[in-house]
């Protein structure tokens, strides 16, 4: 965050409006880093790649585009407190809603209201998760690997049925 190559004064989280108009929204978070729409479109999540502060933040989507009413989806506290390599980051939503996050240890799966089902163990840092092929393959850089693991559920992919 200090580095004096950093080109913007503050680390934010922007909405660029159809019609080519760019506009900082009202999230004041230190290290906001991967965000997702809920499969609805009706929430904002972003992650915090805060040490101090690692959480999954969620948001109301409001009908102009701005978010409100921010509450902790997610603390990766107890999980990063543990020692597990890697903080909240890149993330995608399976069919079910079910959100999988990269963070402490690898890829944390959550629920759709929040609750921890499980971690797809990489013990390294993991910043990146993508679903391919026909929806049910995890893609995941994990350090200085990419990964791939079949799955029971499927991702959502936009454009893909």
């Amino acid at each position: 965050d200090a580095d004096p190559n950093k080109e913007m004064d503050l680390n934010g989280v922007y909405l660029l409006r159809a019609n080519g108009d760019l506009v900082r929204t009202p999230i004041d978070l230190k290290f906001p880093n991967g965000i997702a729409l809920s499969p609805d479109e009706k929430s904002l999540y972003i992650c915090v790649s805060d040490p101090k502060n690692p959480v999954i933040m969620k948001y109301e989507v409001q009908p102009d585009g701005n978010v409100a009413n921010g509450r902790v989806f997610f603390d990766a506290t107890a999980l990063a407190a543990k020692k597990a390599p890697g903080l909240p980051d890149g993330m995608k939503f399976d069919v079910y809603g079910n959100l999988w996050a990269t963070g402490p240890g690898g890829v944390m799966i959550l629920s759709p209201q929040g609750k921890h089902l499980g971690t797809l163990a990489t013990n390294v840092p993991t910043a990146n998760c993508a679903w391919g092929d026909d929806g049910s393959t995890l893609y995941i850089t994990a350090n200085h690997n990419v990964c791939r693991i079949r799955t029971k559920t499927k991702g959502i992919m936009p454009g893909v049925k």
